[in-house]
């Protein structure tokens, strides 16, 4: 009299369990993959979680799947029953992310630099045959991966193709690309004769078949030295454009040196011609009025390089 009871409690227990076992549907859903699996789209899926039931939508969109479509694909991978909550839809999401020409750009970038094509300090003016509108790329940790590049320096052509994350194309684009180097531009116009200090130069960048061509010169040999000419602002600098700033000024009032062993004289002088440091200087004695032959050796000083007889007496 009291099995049967029993018996009747446990199989009601053993069914009450089995149904709160059975997968049930999800409202929404949110995918990074191609395929909507079953786990994807019920809880406690089980062992068939892996299953697929159906393709995603494209990345960047969502989809909206009926529940008779759900019941059909669900059916067909193995699941015949499950709990649908009273939901006639489920909505599916495909997150995804933009990619844009810069990245595709960074992408050469890094392949050119791994190649040694681009050194460091140097940069690329890259240019598309065609636009280029931006593509949505699944939201995986590489949304898009170079896999091939060909590069032609003597005239910048280049191709490349990308693959991109949830297209099932590859992605080809073709172009020119202009290698660039930070060149020293003058910040500001100078007059001729000006000393050029580190704040008087800026760095921009110039394709680096000009700046070959020009002939390039770094900030370290510029600072220091003076312009030869008026200068504009903007204007690229190159070694060419400046010298060692003068130290003696035409007509102006200096002192000859003469030395010879521990012996040093002075004598006071007018230059006929300006120079920098360690360029020669006709000056003329104010005593004698003769022209000495000199080497400028600093601001208003000048020395006489060769000792003698001959050069003693002509001072």
């Amino acid at each position: 009299m009291i099995a049967r009871p029993l018996i009747a409690i446990a199989a009601a227990v053993l069914m009450a369990g089995t149904a709160a076992a059975a997968p049930t549907l999800k409202a929404d859903v949110t995918v990074s993959g191609a395929i909507v699996t079953i786990g994807d789209m019920f809880e406690d899926a089980g062992t068939l979680a892996e299953t697929p039931l159906f393709r995603a939508p494209q990345p960047g969109t969502v989809g909206t799947v009926p529940l008779k479509d759900i019941e059909a694909a669900a059916t067909r991978a193995g699941l015949a029953e499950f709990a649908s909550e009273g939901l006639s839809s489920v909505r599916v999401a495909r997150p995804g992310v933009m990619v844009g020409k810069d990245d595709l750009v960074r992408l050469i970038e890094t392949d050119l630099a791994a190649r040694g094509v681009l050194a460091d300090g140097m940069s690329t003016q890259t240019l598309f045959s065609r636009d280029f509108a931006p593509l949505t790329a699944a939201a995986v940790a590489e949304p898009v991966n170079l896999v091939a590049l060909r590069y032609l320096p003597g005239t910048g052509g280049f191709t490349a193709r990308f693959a991109v994350a949830g297209l099932d194309h590859t992605v080809d684009v073709s172009g020119t690309i202009d290698l660039m180097i930070e060149m020293p531009h003058l910040a500001a116009a100078m007059p001729a004769g000006s000393v050029l200090r580190p704040e008087h130069i800026v760095m921009r960048p110039m394709p680096l078949r000009q700046a070959d061509a020009m002939g390039f010169a770094s900030p370290s040999a510029l600072v220091g030295k003076a312009l030869k000419r008026q200068s504009r602002e903007g204007m690229a600098l190159k070694a060419t454009d400046v010298a060692e700033p003068q130290v003696i000024a035409r007509n102006e009032m200096v002192t000859i040196y003469f030395r010879s062993g521990p012996m040093t004289l002075t004598v006071k002088g007018q230059a006929l011609n300006a120079a920098a440091r360690g360029e020669p200087v006709d000056v003329i004695n104010l005593m004698s009025k003769r022209v000495v032959s000199t080497t400028a050796i600093a601001s208003g000083a000048v020395e006489v390089t060769a000792a003698g007889p001959i050069n003693l007496a002509g001072l």
